[in-house]
C-alpha cells in the first residue's frame, strides 16, 4: 500500500487554557469563584495567605483549648468560603460582593467567634443541652447554616441531601432543637467533630505544602518523565498519563483537578496517537481518580484514616502502596492491550523529553522525599515535617527564579544587583501566592469536613449507626451460606458507598463512610483496617461510576466524547478498584503484609499476575481476539490469583498459563484493527 493510500492521521485540536478554566468551573464547584480584581483582590489573598499562616502556627505552637482553635478556624474558613465563592457560579461580576453574602459571611464568622472568645464562659454555663437558651441555639443554627451555605457554594448538592435527610430522621426519632444544636455545634460530635479537628491539625498544612509543591514546576516534571520512560512504547502517551496521574496523585487531592490538570496535555496526544476519544478521556479520569489512594497523601483522608482506626499515619501509608500499584497497574496492563489491539504506536524519539535534561530537574522532588523520609522515619511530627519541607519547596523555586532573572525582556543580561532582586521578587510571589492557595484549597475540604461531622452527629444520637448493622446482618444472616451472606453484605456496602460518594471530595467523602459504613463491616467480622479501606475505596470510585462520575466527565469535556461511554470505559479501567477491596476484605493479608518477607512477596507476584489476568479478561485481545469462554477462564484466574491463598494461587497460575498457551499454540499474531 503506497504512502498516500494511509488513513490520514486524526485532526486533533488543542486544548486551550480558556477551555480547560472553562471544564474546571462546570465540572469543579471549587473553580467557579469570585472575580477580584485591583486591590480588592490583594486584600482577599492577604486574608488567604494569613489563614495559613494561622494554620501553621495553630497546629505548631497553639496550646489554647481544642474548641477554641477549631471555632476560630471555622470562623475564619466562613470568611476565606464567601469571599471565594457566589451564591450562582453563572452570575459572577467582578468586585463584587452582594449585601446578603456580606450578612451571611458577617452572622456566621460572629457565631463562631463568639463562641471562641466566650468559650471558658459558655463551658460553666452550658454544661448539658438542658442549659441551652434561645440566644445560644440561634447562635448554633446561625454557625450550622452559614457553613451548611457554603457547603452548597463550593461542594454541592449531594452531601446537603444526606445532612438534611438525616437532620430529619433526627428531629423524627424525637430529638429536641436545644438537644440537637447542643451536640452539633458546641459539643465534639458536629461541626467540630474529628473530621474537622483532622483538618485543623494535619490536612490544612498538608494542603499548603501541595500549593507550595505545585508552583515549584513539579507537575510539569512527573509528565515530562512519565514520557520518557514511557512514551515510545505501544500506546505510550496513554501510559504516560498513567504513570503521571499516579505521581501527582501522590501529592493532589481532586479526581477532577487531576483529570483536567494534566488531561489537557496528555488526552489530545492520546487522541494524536489513534485511541478514540472516550477511550483517551476515561484514561485519564480512572488515573486520576486512582490518584486519591496513592500515599503519601490519599487526597488527605490518609490523616483521618489513621484517626479512626487509631495507628499512625505511616502505617496507613504503608498498608495503600501495594493496592495503589494494583489499581495502576491495571490500567497500564488495560491501556498496553487497547494499543496492541488496536496497533498504536508510542511517541518518536525527537517527540520524547530527554532524559539527561530531565535528570537536571530532579532536585524538584527534593520536598517529596524529604516529607516521606520525615515521616517514615517519625523524626518530627507530620505537620512539622509538611512545614519544614514548604521551605524546601521554597529553595527548589529558587534556581529557576535565578534562570528567568539572568537576562532582561530583551535577552540582555542583567547585573548582578537587578538579577538578585528579580530573584528575591519571584520568591517572595512564590510564598505569597503559594499561601493564598493553600488557604483557598482549605475551604472547600473543612466545609465537607464539617458537614461530615454533623452527619456523624446525627448518626450518633439517633443510633442509626446499629441499626444499619443490625440490618445488613440480618439480611447476610438469612443467606443459608455464610461466605455468600458475607459477600452480599459487602455489595450492599459498595452500593451504599459509591451513592453517598456521588459528587463529595475524597476527605468528606471518607468521613461519610467511616461513620456509616465501615461499622457494618466491622460488625460482620471483617478486619478494622480492611474494613476502612473497603469504605474508602468503593466511595473514591464513584468519581468514575455514572451516572454522577464527576472526573470522567471533565475528561470527556476535554476529549469532546460522549460522557456516559467515558464513564463506562473508566469504571472497566478501573475494575481494580471494584475487585481488590473485596479481596482484602476477605482476607486483609493483601494490605497487612503480616505474614512474613516470602509471603508478602508471593502476595505481591500473584496479585499482580491476577491484574494481568482480569485486564485480559476485559479487554479481550492478547495476540488476537480472545474468545469468550477462554476470557470468562482469564476471569477467574485473575479473581483466584488477586485472592491469598496456595490453593487459588495454583488454580488461578494453570488456567492463566492455559490460556495464553493456547492463544500462542492455536493461531499467528492477528493484524490490528484499524485505529
Amino acid at each position: 500500500m503506497s504512502k498516500d493510500m494511509h488513513a490520514p492521521e486524526p485532526v486533533v485540536e488543542e486544548v486551550s487554557q480558556a477551555e480547560v478554566d472553562e471544564v474546571m468551573r462546570k465540572y469543579d464547584r471549587e473553580s467557579a469563584t469570585r472575580i477580584w480584581q485591583g486591590v480588592p483582590r490583594i486584600v482577599v489573598g492577604c486574608i488567604m495567605a494569613a489563614f495559613s499562616l494561622f494554620c501553621i502556627w495553630s497546629t505548631l505552637f497553639s496550646t489554647a483549648d481544642l474548641p477554641i482553635r477549631l471555632s476560630a478556624f471555622l470562623g475564619f474558613v466562613v470568611i476565606m468560603g464567601y469571599l471565594t465563592y457566589p451564591a450562582n457560579k453563572k452570575k459572577v461580576k467582578p468586585n463584587s460582593l452582594p449585601w446578603y453574602d456580606v450578612v451571611i459571611m458577617v452572622l456566621g464568622a460572629a457565631a463562631f467567634f463568639y463562641y471562641c472568645l466566650n468559650y471558658m464562659a459558655l463551658v460553666r454555663v452550658i454544661t448539658s443541652a438542658a442549659k441551652m437558651t434561645p440566644f445560644f441555639t440561634i447562635v448554633g443554627i446561625v454557625g450550622i447554616l452559614s457553613l451548611a451555605e457554603l457547603c452548597r457554594r463550593c461542594v454541592g448538592i449531594p452531601i446537603l441531601v444526606v445532612v438534611g435527610a438525616l437532620l430529619v430522621y433526627t428531629f423524627a426519632s424525637g430529638q429536641n432543637l436545644a438537644r440537637v444544636i447542643y451536640t452539633l455545634f458546641y459539643g465534639t460530635s458536629g461541626v467540630m467533630a474529628t473530621p474537622v479537628q483532622v483538618c485543623a491539625k494535619f490536612i490544612a498544612v498538608f494542603i499548603v505544602f501541595g500549593a507550595f509543591l505545585e508552583r515549584t514546576g513539579v507537575a510539569s516534571f512527573f509528565i515530562d518523565f512519565a514520557n520518557s520512560i514511557a512514551g515510545s512504547s505501544s500506546g505510550g502517551p496513554a501510559k504516560a498519563a498513567v504513570v503521571a496521574s499516579a505521581l501527582e496523585g501522590m501529592v493532589s487531592g481532586s479526581s477532577v483537578g487531576n483529570t483536567v490538570g494534566s488531561g489537557s496535555i496528555t488526552i489530545p496526544m492520546m487522541k494524536r496517537l489513534g485511541y478514540k476519544p472516550e477511550f483517551a478521556a476515561a484514561v485519564e479520569a480512572a488515573a486520576s481518580t486512582g490518584g486519591q489512594i496513592m500515599p503519601p497523601i490519599m487526597g488527605a483522608a490518609a490523616f483521618l484514616m489513621a484517626e479512626y482506626v487509631g495507628v499512625p499515619y505511616g502505617q496507613i501509608a504503608l498498608w495503600a502502596i501495594l493496592p495503589a500499584i494494583l489499581y495502576f497497574l491495571g490500567i497500564f496492563i488495560a491501556v498496553h492491550l487497547e494499543a496492541k489491539k488496536l496497533g498504536l504506536k508510542g511517541l518518536t524519539r525527537d517527540q520524547l523529553p530527554k532524559m539527561k535534561y530531565l535528570f537536571k530537574d530532579l532536585y524538584l522532588i527534593l520536598p517529596l522525599v524529604i516529607l516521606v523520609w520525615m515521616v517514615s522515619s517519625n523524626i518530627r511530627s507530620l505537620q512539622f515535617s509538611a512545614s519544614i519541607c514548604m521551605i524546601f519547596a521554597i529553595l527548589v523555586s529558587i534556581p529557576n527564579a535565578i534562570l528567568r532573572n539572568l537576562k532582561d525582556q530583551n535577552g540582555e543580561k542583567q547585573t548582578g544587583g537587578k538579577a538578585a532582586a528579580g530573584v528575591l521578587k519571584d520568591t517572595g510571589l512564590l510564598i505569597f501566592h503559594s499561601l493564598e492557595a493553600g488557604g483557598r484549597g482549605c475551604i472547600t475540604v473543612i466545609s465537607a469536613c464539617a458537614m461530615a461531622g454533623i452527619i456523624a452527629g446525627c448518626i450518633t444520637v439517633t443510633g442509626l449507626a446499629s441499626k444499619l448493622v443490625s440490618s445488613v446482618i440480618a439480611v447476610s444472616s438469612a443467606i443459608p451460606y455464610p461466605f455468600l451472606g458475607t459477600i452480599i453484605a459487602l455489595a450492599l456496602t459498595m452500593l451504599c458507598c459509591i451513592v453517598l460518594g456521588m459528587g463529595v471530595p475524597t476527605t468528606a467523602n471518607y468521613c461519610i463512610m467511616a461513620s456509616t459504613c465501615a461499622p457494618i463491616l466491622i460488625q460482620l467480622g471483617i478486619d478494622k483496617v480492611a474494613a476502612h479501606f473497603f469504605v474508602f475505596y468503593f466511595g473514591i470510585v464513584a468519581d468514575i461510576t455514572p451516572p454522577v462520575a464527576l472526573a470522567a466527565y471533565a475528561g470527556a469535556a476535554i476529549a469532546k466524547s460522549d460522557p456516559m461511554k467515558t464513564g463506562i470505559n473508566a469504571t472497566k479501567l478501573a475494575i481494580g478498584a471494584f475487585i481488590v477491596p473485596y479481596i482484602f476484605a476477605l482476607d486483609p493479608s493483601l494490605i497487612l503484609m503480616n505474614e512474613g518477607i516470602l509471603a508478602a512477596i508471593g502476595v505481591i507476584f500473584t496479585s499482580i499476575l491476577g491484574m494481568f489476568s482480569v485486564a485480559l479478561a476485559l479487554n479481550g485481545f492478547l495476540r488476537k481476539k480472545v474468545p469468550v469462554l477462554l476470557r470468562i477462564a482469564a476471569l477467574i484466574a485473575g479473581l483466584t490469583l488477586l485472592y491469598p491463598g496456595t490453593v487459588t494461587d495454583i488454580i488461578g497460575l494453570v488456567l492463566l498459563v492455559g490460556v495464553i498457551l493456547y492463544q500462542l499454540l492455536t493461531s499467528k499474531k492477528e493484524t490490528p484493527a484499524a485505529a
